[in-house]
Protein backbone atom coordinates (compact mmCIF):
# COMPACT_ATOMS: atom_id res chain seq x y z
CA UNK A 1 0.00 0.00 0.00
CA UNK A 2 1.54 3.74 -1.13
CA UNK A 3 2.79 5.18 2.13
CA UNK A 4 1.02 8.78 2.51
CA UNK A 5 -1.62 9.96 4.39
CA UNK A 6 -4.45 12.15 3.96
CA UNK A 7 -2.86 15.57 5.17
CA UNK A 8 -0.19 14.74 2.13
CA UNK A 9 -3.02 14.60 -0.38
CA UNK A 10 -4.44 17.87 1.13
CA UNK A 11 -0.91 19.49 0.78
CA UNK A 12 -0.42 18.17 -2.49
CA UNK A 13 -3.40 19.66 -3.80
CA UNK A 14 -2.89 23.25 -2.16
CA UNK A 15 0.38 23.23 -3.44
CA UNK A 16 -0.58 22.28 -6.89
CA UNK A 17 -4.37 23.14 -7.16
CA UNK A 18 -5.20 19.67 -8.87
CA UNK A 19 -8.42 17.38 -8.12
CA UNK A 20 -8.68 15.06 -5.77
CA UNK A 21 -8.26 11.95 -8.04
CA UNK A 22 -5.59 12.89 -9.60
CA UNK A 23 -3.84 13.80 -6.73
CA UNK A 24 -4.40 10.74 -4.99
CA UNK A 25 -3.48 8.46 -7.81
CA UNK A 26 0.12 10.13 -8.74
CA UNK A 27 0.97 9.39 -5.08
CA UNK A 28 0.17 5.84 -5.59
CA UNK A 29 1.68 5.66 -8.29
CA UNK A 30 5.15 7.51 -6.87
CA UNK A 31 4.38 5.49 -3.95
CA UNK A 32 4.09 7.94 -1.34
CA UNK A 33 7.20 10.03 -2.26
CA UNK A 34 5.85 13.57 -2.64
CA UNK A 35 8.57 15.42 -5.21
CA UNK A 36 8.04 12.05 -7.26
CA UNK A 37 4.04 12.47 -7.25
CA UNK A 38 4.62 16.37 -8.18
CA UNK A 39 6.40 15.29 -11.06
CA UNK A 40 3.82 13.04 -12.24
CA UNK A 41 1.69 15.58 -12.06
CA UNK A 42 3.33 18.49 -13.97
CA UNK A 43 3.93 16.21 -16.74
CA UNK A 44 0.62 15.18 -16.80
CA UNK A 45 -0.66 18.29 -17.29
CA UNK A 46 1.62 19.22 -19.63
CA UNK A 47 0.53 16.46 -21.64
CA UNK A 48 -2.65 18.15 -21.65
CA UNK A 49 -1.56 21.70 -22.26
CA UNK A 50 0.36 20.28 -25.49
CA UNK A 51 -2.89 19.07 -26.51
CA UNK A 52 -4.26 22.56 -26.33
CA UNK A 53 -1.42 24.26 -27.79
CA UNK A 54 -3.56 25.07 -31.20
CA UNK A 55 -6.37 26.16 -29.32
CA UNK A 56 -7.83 29.91 -29.71
CA UNK A 57 -7.52 31.73 -26.17
CA UNK A 58 -10.23 34.79 -27.35
CA UNK A 59 -11.14 35.46 -23.61
CA UNK A 60 -8.86 36.40 -20.63
CA UNK A 61 -8.44 39.60 -18.61
CA UNK A 62 -6.26 42.62 -18.42
CA UNK A 63 -4.70 43.48 -15.42
CA UNK A 64 -2.04 47.30 -14.63
CA UNK A 65 0.09 48.17 -11.84
CA UNK A 66 2.59 51.22 -10.53
CA UNK A 67 5.28 51.10 -8.44
CA UNK A 68 8.15 53.57 -7.94
CA UNK A 69 8.06 55.57 -11.28
CA UNK A 70 7.24 52.15 -13.87
CA UNK A 71 3.84 50.68 -14.85
CA UNK A 72 2.62 47.32 -16.42
CA UNK A 73 -0.16 46.26 -18.59
CA UNK A 74 -0.37 42.70 -19.30
CA UNK A 75 -3.02 40.61 -20.73
CA UNK A 76 -3.50 37.31 -19.49
CA UNK A 77 -5.53 34.65 -21.88
CA UNK A 78 -7.89 31.67 -21.87
CA UNK A 79 -10.75 29.61 -24.31
CA UNK A 80 -14.10 31.11 -22.68
CA UNK A 81 -15.45 33.64 -20.49
CA UNK A 82 -16.49 30.38 -18.15
CA UNK A 83 -12.94 30.25 -17.32
CA UNK A 84 -11.98 34.20 -17.15
CA UNK A 85 -14.67 34.97 -14.26
CA UNK A 86 -13.13 31.93 -12.51
CA UNK A 87 -11.57 32.82 -9.44
CA UNK A 88 -8.71 30.79 -9.89
CA UNK A 89 -7.87 32.47 -13.10
CA UNK A 90 -8.08 36.25 -11.77
CA UNK A 91 -5.99 34.68 -8.78
CA UNK A 92 -3.61 34.02 -11.70
CA UNK A 93 -3.82 37.21 -12.99
CA UNK A 94 -3.10 39.12 -10.17
CA UNK A 95 0.08 36.72 -9.21
CA UNK A 96 1.63 36.66 -12.66
CA UNK A 97 1.43 40.59 -12.22
CA UNK A 98 3.21 40.66 -9.10
CA UNK A 99 5.89 38.61 -10.41
CA UNK A 100 6.55 40.72 -13.27
CA UNK A 101 6.85 43.62 -11.22
CA UNK A 102 8.89 42.40 -9.10
CA UNK A 103 11.17 40.79 -11.23
CA UNK A 104 10.94 44.39 -13.15
CA UNK A 105 10.68 42.70 -16.60
CA UNK A 106 9.65 44.57 -19.49
CA UNK A 107 8.78 42.54 -22.26
CA UNK A 108 7.20 39.43 -22.84
CA UNK A 109 10.13 37.31 -23.08
CA UNK A 110 11.73 38.55 -19.74
CA UNK A 111 8.04 38.43 -17.68
CA UNK A 112 7.59 34.98 -19.10
CA UNK A 113 11.21 33.85 -17.12
CA UNK A 114 10.37 36.19 -14.13
CA UNK A 115 10.29 34.16 -10.54
CA UNK A 116 7.46 33.01 -9.18
CA UNK A 117 8.04 31.50 -5.93
CA UNK A 118 9.90 28.49 -6.89
CA UNK A 119 8.85 28.42 -10.18
CA UNK A 120 9.64 30.75 -13.67
CA UNK A 121 5.86 32.96 -14.79
CA UNK A 122 5.62 30.54 -17.62
CA UNK A 123 5.77 27.59 -15.46
CA UNK A 124 2.96 28.63 -13.19
CA UNK A 125 0.68 29.46 -16.32
CA UNK A 126 1.35 25.84 -17.31
CA UNK A 127 0.30 24.71 -14.18
CA UNK A 128 -2.97 26.32 -13.25
CA UNK A 129 -3.72 25.46 -17.63
CA UNK A 130 -3.86 22.04 -16.91
CA UNK A 131 -5.40 22.59 -13.30
CA UNK A 132 -7.99 24.54 -15.06
CA UNK A 133 -8.49 22.79 -18.22
CA UNK A 134 -7.69 25.16 -20.45
CA UNK A 135 -4.48 26.87 -22.87
CA UNK A 136 -3.79 30.22 -21.15
CA UNK A 137 -1.55 32.66 -22.48
CA UNK A 138 0.45 35.64 -21.64
CA UNK A 139 -0.17 37.17 -24.52
CA UNK A 140 0.97 40.61 -24.34
CA UNK A 141 2.90 42.62 -21.22
CA UNK A 142 3.10 46.86 -21.82
CA UNK A 143 5.97 48.72 -19.26
CA UNK A 144 6.09 52.56 -19.06
CA UNK A 145 8.35 54.68 -17.06
CA UNK A 146 7.15 58.54 -16.15
CA UNK A 147 6.94 60.78 -13.09
CA UNK A 148 3.46 59.85 -12.65
CA UNK A 149 0.22 57.65 -14.03
CA UNK A 150 -3.31 57.05 -15.11
CA UNK A 151 -4.26 53.56 -15.02
CA UNK A 152 -8.26 52.57 -16.42
CA UNK A 153 -9.59 49.31 -16.51
CA UNK A 154 -12.90 48.69 -18.01
CA UNK A 155 -15.68 45.49 -17.85
CA UNK A 156 -17.56 44.99 -20.77
CA UNK A 157 -19.14 42.37 -18.36
CA UNK A 158 -20.21 43.03 -14.67
CA UNK A 159 -19.56 39.13 -14.83
CA UNK A 160 -16.08 39.20 -16.26
CA UNK A 161 -12.68 40.85 -15.75
CA UNK A 162 -11.34 43.98 -16.57
CA UNK A 163 -11.78 43.81 -20.73
CA UNK A 164 -9.88 47.09 -21.60
CA UNK A 165 -6.62 48.05 -20.11
CA UNK A 166 -5.10 51.97 -20.68
CA UNK A 167 -2.17 52.55 -18.61
CA UNK A 168 -1.37 56.82 -19.47
CA UNK A 169 2.18 57.90 -18.21
CA UNK A 170 2.17 61.80 -17.82
CA UNK A 171 4.02 64.76 -16.19
CA UNK A 172 1.35 67.48 -14.18
CA UNK A 173 -0.57 67.70 -11.42
CA UNK A 174 -3.95 67.36 -12.68
CA UNK A 175 -4.72 63.86 -12.14
CA UNK A 176 -8.74 63.95 -13.24
CA UNK A 177 -7.99 64.64 -16.45
CA UNK A 178 -4.61 62.33 -16.81
CA UNK A 179 -7.96 59.75 -15.64
CA UNK A 180 -10.15 60.82 -18.83
CA UNK A 181 -7.36 60.82 -20.95
CA UNK A 182 -7.19 57.19 -19.89
CA UNK A 183 -10.82 56.91 -20.61
CA UNK A 184 -10.48 58.02 -24.10
CA UNK A 185 -7.72 55.69 -25.03
CA UNK A 186 -9.99 53.38 -24.07
CA UNK A 187 -13.18 54.13 -25.65
CA UNK A 188 -10.73 55.66 -29.16
CA UNK A 189 -8.31 53.14 -29.74
CA UNK A 190 -5.57 55.95 -31.05
CA UNK A 191 -2.04 53.59 -31.98
CA UNK A 192 0.85 56.12 -31.54
CA UNK A 193 1.10 59.21 -29.11
CA UNK A 194 2.45 61.63 -31.82
CA UNK A 195 2.14 61.41 -35.42
CA UNK A 196 5.95 61.41 -35.95
CA UNK A 197 5.35 57.82 -34.35
CA UNK A 198 3.29 56.79 -37.16
CA UNK A 199 5.88 54.54 -39.12
CA UNK A 200 6.78 55.89 -42.52
CA UNK A 201 5.91 53.23 -44.37
CA UNK A 202 2.45 53.10 -43.08
CA UNK A 203 2.23 57.48 -43.92
CA UNK A 204 3.66 56.29 -47.22
CA UNK A 205 0.42 54.08 -48.57
CA UNK A 206 -2.33 56.27 -46.61
CA UNK A 207 -0.97 58.61 -49.05
CA UNK A 208 -1.17 56.17 -52.18
CA UNK A 209 -4.69 55.75 -51.19
CA UNK A 210 -5.72 58.86 -50.70
CA UNK A 211 -4.07 59.92 -53.79
CA UNK A 212 -5.69 57.44 -56.03
CA UNK A 213 -8.94 57.49 -54.56
CA UNK A 214 -8.76 61.75 -55.06
CA UNK A 215 -7.99 60.87 -58.70
CA UNK A 216 -11.01 58.69 -59.10
CA UNK A 217 -12.89 60.99 -57.53
CA UNK A 218 -11.66 63.25 -60.82
CA UNK A 219 -10.06 66.10 -58.54
CA UNK A 220 -8.29 68.38 -60.60
CA UNK A 221 -4.34 67.92 -60.72
CA UNK A 222 -3.26 71.10 -59.49
CA UNK A 223 -5.14 70.99 -55.79
CA UNK A 224 -4.29 66.83 -55.83
CA UNK A 225 -1.42 67.63 -53.02
CA UNK A 226 -3.29 70.06 -50.83
CA UNK A 227 -6.31 67.70 -50.96
CA UNK A 228 -4.35 64.37 -50.13
CA UNK A 229 -2.78 66.54 -47.32
CA UNK A 230 -5.95 67.20 -46.12
CA UNK A 231 -6.78 63.72 -45.96
CA UNK A 232 -4.07 62.67 -44.61
CA UNK A 233 -4.72 64.54 -41.49
CA UNK A 234 -8.27 63.16 -41.57
CA UNK A 235 -6.05 59.25 -40.92
CA UNK A 236 -3.78 61.15 -38.32
CA UNK A 237 -6.78 62.09 -36.51
CA UNK A 238 -7.65 58.63 -36.49
CA UNK A 239 -4.68 57.13 -35.22
CA UNK A 240 -2.83 59.69 -33.06
CA UNK A 241 -4.11 60.67 -29.70
CA UNK A 242 -3.03 63.75 -29.06
CA UNK A 243 -4.71 64.88 -32.59
CA UNK A 244 -7.89 62.70 -31.77
CA UNK A 245 -11.40 64.30 -31.08
CA UNK A 246 -11.78 64.49 -27.27
CA UNK A 247 -14.32 61.99 -26.45
CA UNK A 248 -15.86 64.34 -23.76
CA UNK A 249 -15.75 67.02 -26.09
CA UNK A 250 -15.32 66.85 -29.59
CA UNK A 251 -14.79 70.84 -30.46
CA UNK A 252 -11.01 69.79 -29.02
CA UNK A 253 -8.81 67.38 -29.43
CA UNK A 254 -6.90 65.45 -26.14
CA UNK A 255 -3.59 67.46 -26.87
CA UNK A 256 -5.74 70.60 -26.15
CA UNK A 257 -7.33 69.39 -23.33
CA UNK A 258 -3.98 68.20 -21.87
CA UNK A 259 -2.56 71.56 -22.41
CA UNK A 260 -4.93 73.64 -20.82
CA UNK A 261 -4.54 70.96 -17.94
CA UNK A 262 -0.96 71.48 -17.66
CA UNK A 263 -0.61 67.95 -18.25
CA UNK A 264 2.19 65.93 -20.95
CA UNK A 265 1.47 62.90 -22.06
CA UNK A 266 4.54 61.39 -22.39
CA UNK A 267 3.70 57.69 -22.76
CA UNK A 268 0.47 55.11 -22.99
CA UNK A 269 -1.11 51.30 -23.71
CA UNK A 270 -3.75 50.14 -24.26
CA UNK A 271 -4.54 46.56 -24.40
CA UNK A 272 -8.17 44.99 -25.63
CA UNK A 273 -8.86 41.54 -24.48
CA UNK A 274 -8.48 39.47 -27.48
CA UNK A 275 -7.35 42.34 -30.11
Amino acid sequence: MANFSVADVKALREQLGTGMVDTKNALVEADGDIEKAVEILRLKGAKGNAKRADRSTSEGLVAAREVDGKAWLIELACETDFVAKNDKFVALGDGVLQAIVEAGATDLDSALAAPAATKTVAEVIDDQAAVIGEKIVLRRVAFLEGDSFAIYLHKTSKDLPPQVGVVVAYTGADADTARSIAQHISFAAPEVLTREEVPADKVDNERRIVEEISRQEGKPEAILPKIVEGRLGAFYKQVVLLEQDYAKDNSQTVGKVAQAAGITVTGFARFKVGA
